[in-house]
């Protein structure tokens, strides 16, 4: 069993995808660490040469699948599902590792830990960086899913990622976790480097209307009155920026 199952998914992702599959395929392990990591890859029935690329990786780390799903949370789910790693960890085809020592790095951490989630810091390449911060869950997601190491029985006995979300059902589920176990451990390390502009960054309405929602499942609404206020206010400030 590998120690950390890197689940990559995917559609039409052209060349970033395999500087993503190049920063989890070169990570540097300790002597004798042949069973750090395996990386599963969830591409969603790719048009785009992606399928050949796939039947052309040789390696005994990678598995693939290729087929139409019901979006990124679905294919994540089928990810978590057959993944044989103690914990996953979830990436992005634009996005990469940090650097080829991450794994390596976190490995004894994830060992020690009795946690149900592991959270470390994510970077955006435009330099805006992403930290965890657990204690402000109530006001946004609170640890970014590309850094967040978390325990695969934990995430199959949550059921996963809520498919029915478009944009925010990472937030939801880290909500769950931590109103179940409470067990969420914060470290310092930068994990991933990231490609601004994706649904839960590009400044659309639709995304803070969709954090709302989730808010309110785990908070009652008059509890949550301020913090979606905040989101509101979030909003307008990218809209404002956007038009400047």
């Amino acid at each position: 069993m590998a120690l950390v199952s890197v689940i990559l998914v995917c559609r039409n992702p052209g060349q970033p995808v395999r500087d993503a599959v190049t920063s989890v395929l070169g990570q540097r392990s300790a002597a004798g660490d042949a069973a750090l990591l395996e990386l599963e890859i969830v591409d969603g029935a790719s048009t785009d040469g992606t399928l050949a690329w796939l039947q052309a990786l040789d390696d005994p780390r990678v598995r693939w699948t290729s087929a139409p799903d019901d979006g990124v949370y679905a294919a994540m789910n089928l990810g978590l599902q057959r993944a044989r790693g103690t914990w996953c960890l979830f990436l992005g085809a634009d996005d990469v590792l940090a650097h080829p020592d991450v794994l390596r790095t976190v490995a004894p951490r994830l060992r020690a830990s009795t946690a149900d989630l592991v959270a470390g810091r994510a970077a955006y390449t435009d330099g805006r960086a992403y930290r965890p911060r657990p204690d402000r869950a109530a006001w946004r997601n609170f640890a970014h899913h590309q850094a967040c190491f978390y325990r695969t029985e934990t995430l199959r006995r949550l059921g996963g990622y809520d498919a029915t979300l478009r944009i925010q059902a990472d937030y939801d589920l880290n909500l769950r976790l931590l109103r179940e176990s409470g067990d969420v451990e914060v470290i310092p390390e930068q994990v991933a480097r990231c490609a601004p502009g994706g649904l839960s960054d590009a400044g659309r309405w639709e995304n803070y209307r969709e954090e709302i929602t989730v808010r309110h499942r785990h908070i009652p609404a008059w509890r949550a009155l301020g913090w979606d206020g905040a989101a509101v206010l979030r909003w307008a400030r990218k809209a404002w920026r956007r038009r400047a």
